[in-house]
């Protein structure tokens, strides 16, 4: 029958939903939060043994793991101090392996110490830029080991550059340029100087190495953590490989003009450019050496064969810093680096859709100041562009409802010939103009739109740390509070509890606001007209529940997104059904507050 499959479709739409959500957000990531964890533990333990192995090629023995301090100490370095960045290049090596960012901090409290981006060598989690020059029977070329000399300026800043030099002894000297911007860019300028009686073949290289997995991997499909970049000959192509796919299968190699490549995480990037003419060979490497995992992302340039009395110079522009949209898009706009925007996770598939969502937001923030109330705006907006839809919906199931006891007559009446039944209730929703099945489309349509803000809020920097009302201090994250203490009230952690700690702060982390969503949610669905199966019906009584516990771990702006869409959505079902004079919970629980009998009719 026709109401039955429209609540049959509906259900399984929802069960559907609940169960690709559940297993999506809480299931999948828990699994490899454990395995992150325990892959984490066996790399920090077997580089602490004596066990670690020389690397081929050149490339240094991963060592013991040593503290930051250590590292520092273990090479001469010059200082790099501007507005975003604070940190060193280190002469040795003349690698950028040292940078922390001001302008973002660990944590919302304010006096949390600043993120680190770049680590040096030798520390866990090690993550550094090196540049130089590779050529075949070439002795004497610049190392991880060379310690350069610093030839001009003393701390690296916007507008003053500093100059390493080293002299090979062998004819070659090598000049290194850095400079770097008030953001995140620095622009490297490799040039080498031929003073011996024979010509020598050099090819330039840049590459983002990075030591072990991230110390904090998001565990979601939700955000990219990886090698990234746009490579290609005719056009480029966005590469996406994550750190499960990039250690099984060893990366990936691909020629390209121009591009860029690098490594991310959800909200940090480190990535290196050549120049944008020029034909180079694009590589994300992957090995295993010492129980550690050595990421390298990596691009080698066109052979520069340098006469006697001659030079040869390469640019290279490295970026790391924050994927903040603007300046990502500047850099692509201002230095011609394709898709560098990109490096932000739109999603391979509704990128068509998170785009428009971000730069919607971003114009209404602009305009209000907060994003908590870009949110509730956006949210208005979104309601609009379904409105026309959602009110024959509305129409159609507030239809349904008022004439849900002429359906239970006829099933009584004519129970035990099915054939008839559905001819009679088929003739019955004709002569009202109800269809039973209006109401699936706008549930249907809404599921991309949730999943794309859900995406914008959770990959974009700039819903971090962004506060709302109250307690709410960070938008891109879960509910802080929690009614196991009473949201607050009472002092302590419940995750400290033994045995159900860590269940009462994962799977059972309620706060205010899956409350608040899970009451919205609860009046929304009441609207609704019952469905006809007891079983359906109780299922459907339990589903605001069942999402209050499944949208608790979301980010804490999804929440309020979906809670005010219930709200509006249920203000909008509250007009047509007073229009249409069908009994509704909002009428009856306004009579009972004033006492009065009975209710709209």
């Amino acid at each position: 029958m026709q109401d039955e499959s429209r609540n049959t479709i509906i259900f399984v739409v929802c069960a559907l939903a609940l169960f690709l959500l559940y297993n999506f957000f809480v299931l999948e990531p828990a699994s490899k939060r454990r395995q992150a964890e325990t892959a984490h533990a066996a790399a920090v333990a077997q580089l602490q043994s004596p066990a670690a192995a020389a690397v081929a090629g050149g490339v240094p023995v991963a060592p013991p793991v040593i503290t930051r301090q250590a590292a520092l100490a273990a090479s001469p370095r010059v200082p790099v101090d501007t507005p975003s960045l604070k940190g060193s290049v280190a002469l040795r090596g003349g690698r950028i392996d040292d940078l922390y960012l001001k302008q973002y901090r660990e944590t919302v409290d304010k006096n949390s110490p600043p993120v680190e981006l770049l680590r040096p060598e030798g520390v866990a989690h090690a993550w550094f830029a090196d540049l130089g020059w590779t050529g075949a029977n070439v002795a004497g070329l610049p190392a991880y080991n060379t310690v350069w000399t610093l030839a001009q300026g003393s701390t690296l800043t916007p507008g003053q550059p500093i100059v390493l030099t080293y002299d090979n002894g062998q004819g070659l000297t090598f000049t290194r340029k850095i400079e770097v911007d008030d953001k995140f860019m620095f622009t490297v300028t490799d040039t080498v100087a031929n003073s011996g009686a024979a010509p020598v073949t050099l090819v330039p290289y840049g590459s983002i190495q990075r030591q072990g997995l991230p110390d904090h991997p998001a565990n979601s499909q939700i955000v990219h953590e990886g090698a990234v970049g746009a490579l290609g000959l005719d056009k480029p192509i966005l590469q996406l490989i994550d750190y499960k796919k990039w250690s099984k299968d060893g990366g990936a190699e691909l020629d390209s003009k121009g591009g860029w490549l690098g490594i991310t995480d959800k909200y940090w990037l480190a990535a290196v450019a050549p120049a944008q003419t020029e034909r180079v060979h694009g590589r994300f490497d992957h090995r295993k050496e010492g129980g550690l995992d050595l990421f390298a992302a990596d691009y080698t340039g066109q052979p520069r064969v340098v006469a006697p009395g001659g030079q040869s110079s390469n640019v290279t522009h490295v970026f790391a810093g924050a994927k903040t949209v603007p300046v990502l898009r500047a850099y692509e706009q201002k230095l011609g680096i394709p898709r560098f925007d990109d490096a932000v996770d739109w999603g391979r598939y509704f990128f068509w859709l998170t785009r428009p969502i971000f730069s919607l937001l971003m114009y209404i923030y602009q305009h209000v100041g907060t994003f908590g109330i870009a949110i509730l705006v956006l949210t208005v907006v979104v309601r609009g562009v379904f409105f026309p839809l959602a009110n024959k919906s509305y129409e159609s199931m507030s239809k349904m409802k008022k004439v849900q006891p002429l359906v239970e007559e006829m099933r009584k009446k004519y129970k035990d010939d099915p054939a008839k039944q559905q001819q009679e209730m088929l003739a019955l929703y004709s002569r009202e103009k109800v269809n039973p099945l209006a109401g699936c489309l706008p549930i249907l349509l809404q599921i991309p739109v949730f999943y794309s803000l859900y995406k914008v809020l959770t990959v974009t920097i700039e819903m971090r740390h962004a506060p709302f009302l109250g307690w709410i201090q960070d938008l891109s994250a879960r509910d802080p509070t929690t009614v196991w203490n009473l949201f607050g009230l009472i002092p302590w952690n419940p995750a400290h509890l033994p045995m159900i700690g860590g269940i009462l702060d994962t799977s059972l982390h309620i706060g205010v606001m899956p409350l608040i969503y899970g009451l919205t949610m609860w009046l929304s669905t009441s609207m609704n007209p019952p469905a006809p199966d007891p079983a359906q019906q109780k299922i459907f009584q339990l589903m605001p529940i069942i999402f209050t516990f499944i949208m608790a771990p979301f980010a804490v702006g999804l929440l309020i997104y979906w809670t005010w869409s219930n709200v509006l959505t249920t203000l909008q079902q509250y007009v047509i059904m007073r229009r249409f004079k069908v009994d509704n919970p909002i009428d009856r629980i306004i009579n009972r507050l004033t006492g009065r009998a009975g209710s709209h009719a």
